[in-house]
């Protein structure tokens, strides 16, 4: 369960009347709502509340909480609750009204009142409030009563995506609202920070009812008419306390979940990566003196480049460096040994040609039937590793055919046939990119140079146990997908 749905099966538990005990000392839900109708009609009566919601052209909620409280039938009910509680309507409950619109009548008037910091959308979030950058406007006198927010009133977000978000003001002094802002205030004393989480739940559980689709908005009207559950006010404070206990816990499983999360996320990256070390360090297949050295197979390399060289199938080359001991990266089996790339292959580039692909290090190959060039230098047949020396540095493809390859898209053929290349590939993939660090040139388009590749170290083992390696590899890899 993740630490979301937790938090939710926590909040429904709590609305549901399941979280806390009910209390018959505590009296009844029916009770408390007698008192708050009481409150309600005789403020009613007190008061013609008939007003014209501005250019919307909706009533004000107080019109509204002159009518009588509706029954609410049994479809209209999202759940069930205790015997002791009591399904009203928020407008049962809460007085509650838009502030005013920033339009021209915001401007300051010769009516008696000052310009005022008020709260939009923009400043409320769950459960708190951003008040560092707060815009001005004027308030009439007889604009503030209907406008600003005291302390313990719940201010709510109107409309667009972040309808519903709501937070109990909780400052000692008073806010004014904008227009896009419902302000709740309850008829008596309640648990606002009970209904607070009632309005969480329903708000991210879909069971509000906006209008319009791309701008979504909660109408006085929508949310007047809004179903809600009514514990005894004891019992709501219970179940505040309650939820607020298991909070924290829920806060510290979303910290060992997010770790959690990032180790599974992780591991088969880890994982693959550690495979490939094991590989190319000897430590994932054992060694098998039967099977010979790495000497002996460079030695049979070494020989069939001496024979191509003769025949004229590939030119003589300058020798490479000697290996020294503080270039060797990790220790390796006594039956390996540590040879650079351009010993066990031939390495060239491709075709310097604008109109042939673009230098984006992807691998630009194309078969000569697609693309025919008669130029020996770029055209390759054969097995092939693929290097992008640019762009995407350390990209690796193995390759079968027949293709031509753009510049600084390295081409490795190996001098003697066999299955080796597909380790090198294996290798590459290991520590290509870390080898290359600190080796990248240019700046607008960032390269790896030749003489970068021919170097690169390569720890050698015997070929079957190459064979068997990559055998491995190829058991293991896949496992480390799937969990991805």
């Amino acid at each position: 369960m993740t630490p979301q749905e937790l938090k939710n099966s926590i909040l429904q538990l709590a609305i549901q009347g399941k979280l806390v005990d009910q209390r018959p000392e505590e009296g009844t839900a029916a009770e408390l709502l007698d008192k708050i109708l009481a409150t309600k009609n005789a403020k009613s009566a007190k008061k013609n509340l008939t007003r014209s919601r501005g250019a919307r052209g909706e009533k004000e909620t107080s019109a509204l909480s002159a009518s009588p409280r509706e029954k609410i039938l049994d479809d209209e009910k999202p759940f069930d609750i205790p015997e002791s509680w009591e399904w009203c309507l928020v407008g049962d409950v809460f007085n509650h009204n838009t502030g005013k619109a920033m339009n021209s009548s915001a401007k300051a008037t010769p009516k008696s009142g000052t310009v005022r910091k008020f709260i939009t959308t923009s400043n409320v979030y769950w459960n708190s409030f951003d008040l560092t950058s707060l815009k001005e406007m004027f308030f009439s006198d007889d604009e503030l009563e209907r406008c600003s927010a005291k302390k313990n009133a719940i201010l709510m977000c109107e409309g667009g995506a972040y309808y519903g978000r709501a937070a109990i003001w909780k400052n000692d002094y008073d806010i004014c609202f904008q227009n896009h802002i419902h302000r709740l205030r309850p008829y008596v004393p309640i648990c606002e920070e009970f209904f607070y989480y009632v309005f969480f739940f329903y708000r991210n559980n879909g069971m509000m009812k906006p209008k319009g689709t791309a701008m979504p908005g909660l109408s006085s009207i929508a949310l007047h008419n809004l179903p809600i559950p009514l514990p005894p006010l004891a019992e709501q404070k219970r179940i505040v306390v309650k939820i607020e206990e298991l909070l924290p816990l829920i806060d510290r499983y979303e910290k060992a979940w997010s770790r959690l999360e990032d180790f599974n996320k992780r591991f088969p990256v880890d994982m693959q990566k550690s495979l490939l070390q094991m590989a190319i360090q000897g430590k994932l297949v054992e060694q098998r003196p039967e099977e010979g050295t790495g000497e002996e197979l460079y030695r049979q390399i070494q020989a069939e480049k001496q024979r191509l060289i003769k025949s004229g199938k590939i030119k003589k080359e300058k020798l490479l460096p000697e290996i020294t001991e503080d270039e060797i990266p990790f220790e390796i089996p006594e039956s390996w040994k540590w040879v650079r790339l351009g010993e066990l292959c031939s390495i060239a580039t491709g075709r310097r040609d604008a109109n042939f692909g673009s230098p984006d290090g992807k691998y630009n190959f194309f078969t000569c039937a697609k693309n025919p060039i008669k130029c020996h230098s770029f055209s390759f047949t054969g097995e092939s590793l693929l290097l992008a020396g640019n762009g995407d540095i350390g990209n690796i493809t193995y390759f079968w055919g027949q293709f031509e390859a753009y510049q600084r898209t390295y081409v490795l053929q190996p001098y003697l046939e066999g299955s080796y290349l597909i380790y090198l590939y294996y290798h590459l993939q290991s520590n290509w990119v870390q080898y290359n660090t600190g080796m990248v040139y240019g700046t607008a388009i960032p390269y790896i140079r030749l003489g970068n590749v021919q170097n690169y170290l390569v720890a050698l083992p015997p070929l079957a146990e190459q064979k068997r390696i990559v055998a491995k590899l190829e058991e293991l890899l896949p496992l480390c997908e799937r969990l991805k």
